[in-house]
């Protein structure tokens, strides 16, 4: 099983910072309310610094959704919509702990991180336009067709396990208590995107292996070296 991100892709997003990490020995019996609240600090104090709309991660994003022809305040990438739902709560919902996690180092850092369950994955997991064939299943269990030319994540099975690139995850691949295998997806366009994903990855490695003793494998993609293989 391997995940890439199309040529179109990095041919029309050459600035792109992908991060990868794959982890095995995922369990919901651990907490992670020490680590979550000191990632919610750092979020805490950058947007006592500034809006999340004005830091550079989220511009960058915004800009992006406009060159895919989405309106930005409509669309919102997955950390811009953390960033706006914990400054309005000034906290986040606990799901899972490998998610309650994730969703606290992307406030920290400003750049979306997905998080997929692999035994819900077929052969492949590729970033690229849709085709329009693809099937999509939501939170609220409706299931949806992403439109032609849609950015998504998909499958060798043809499922859509995210649309509009970072602005909705499917349920069909989310973490759940049974999920032990996961593959996470860290992006970012910004000026300093090499060294915060370098950050980040590290990170996220890091407290992984802290809470799961699970040593990931991680990895910096480029568009000369776009392919991750899980299996390896």
């Amino acid at each position: 099983m391997h995940f890439r991100h199309s040529n179109e892709i990095w041919t029309a997003f050459p600035e792109l910072v992908p991060a990868v990490l794959a982890a095995d020995g995922i369990g919901a019996g651990v907490t992670v309310q020490p680590q979550v609240a000191r990632f919610c600090a750092v979020a805490e104090s950058r947007l006592a610094a500034q809006p999340e709309r004005e830091l550079p991660e989220i511009q960058a994003w915004r800009r992006a959704f406009s060159r895919m022809g989405l309106k930005p305040t409509q669309y919102r990438c997955a950390s811009e919509a953390l960033l706006r739902r914990f400054k309005r709560e000034r906290s986040l919902p606990q799901i899972h702990p490998l998610i309650d996690l994730c969703n606290a180092v992307s406030m920290a850092f400003a750049i979306p991180v997905a998080v997929f369950d692999v035994s819900k994955v077929t052969d492949y997991l590729d970033f690229r336009h849709a085709e329009g064939s693809e099937l999509y299943e939501s939170f609220s269990g409706e299931t949806e067709s992403p439109e032609v030319r849609e950015v998504i994540f998909a499958d060798g099975a043809g499922r859509a396990h995210a649309r509009r690139w970072t602005n909705r995850q499917s349920s069909y691949s989310a973490v759940r208590d049974e999920t032990t295998a996961v593959l996470i997806v860290a992006e970012a366009l910004h000026a300093s995107a090499q060294t915060d994903m370098e950050s980040l990855a590290t990170t996220l490695a890091d407290e992984l292996d802290a809470v799961w003793a699970s040593s990931p494998r991680a990895s910096l993609l480029t568009s000369s070296s776009p392919r991750f293989e899980l299996n390896s």
